[in-house]
């Protein structure tokens, strides 16, 4: 547990860091619709970003999960899972948000908005489906299934931009000064360590539970 705490120390010092700079330090945009609007995105990037990280480890340990069968990595799947649905729900909140200072609408059916909200979808029914079955290992295989097949929605997120007219940015066309690169990357790690130290904590209650309602022990 130290190197836990230690990780979310870290963790949340450089979201400090980041949110002071982002919010206090960092001029405001020399374009005038934006001005200080410009500063959600130092929030929305990284939460999208961690967001996937999430998923991706969602998709490994269900693979793992069904090529071993053991229970341990259904939770560390579902535990990723839970915190990318927390992040992507932020990432939507917050890009809608900048659509409606940006494009003048918080919702433009633009196509990385539409792919985002599906993939929103899919890991929603990845919970419903999981709260529906009783059963300890229909619920693990079933859902990790679910996972694998509806990881199809991430690459699709974050490749929709490129395959046609998006209003959104593609990686290539991003032009950020120093300053932002690194306050962006600061709020980046903070974001990633902070989800690593949830993962930590959050399996290890998740293991207690199911040994303490008669599941098997993981020692």
């Amino acid at each position: 547990m130290k190197r836990v705490l230690i990780t979310f120390l870290i963790a949340l010092i450089l979201m400090l860091i980041g949110s002071y700079n982002a919010l206090l330090m960092l001029p405001e945009s020399p374009t005038p619709q934006l001005s200080n609007n410009y500063r959600i995105i130092f929030f929305h990037l990284p939460s999208a970003i961690t967001s996937f990280i999430a998923f991706t480890t969602t998709l490994i340990f269900s693979i793992i999960y069904l090529t071993k069968n053991d229970i341990r990595y259904d939770i560390y799947a579902v535990t990723s899972a839970k915190a990318g649905i927390f992040l992507i729900t932020s990432a939507l909140i917050s890009g809608s948000v900048w659509a409606k200072v940006a494009w003048n609408s918080y919702w433009n059916w633009d196509p990385r908005e539409t792919a985002v909200l599906i993939l929103w979808f899919v890991y929603a029914g990845y919970f419903a489906l999981r709260s529906s079955i009783d059963d300890i290992e229909a619920k693990a295989r079933n859902s990790a299934v679910l996972a694998i097949f509806g990881y199809a929605t991430v690459p699709l997120s974050y490749l929709s931009s490129k395959i046609g007219f998006s209003l959104h940015p593609t990686t290539s066309e991003l032009r950020i000064g120093i300053n932002v690169g690194m306050t962006l990357t600061i709020m980046l790690l903070g974001f990633i360590l902070m989800y690593i130290a949830y993962m930590f904590i959050e399996s290890k209650a998740e293991r207690m539970n199911f040994e303490s309602t008669g599941g098997e022990s993981f020692e």
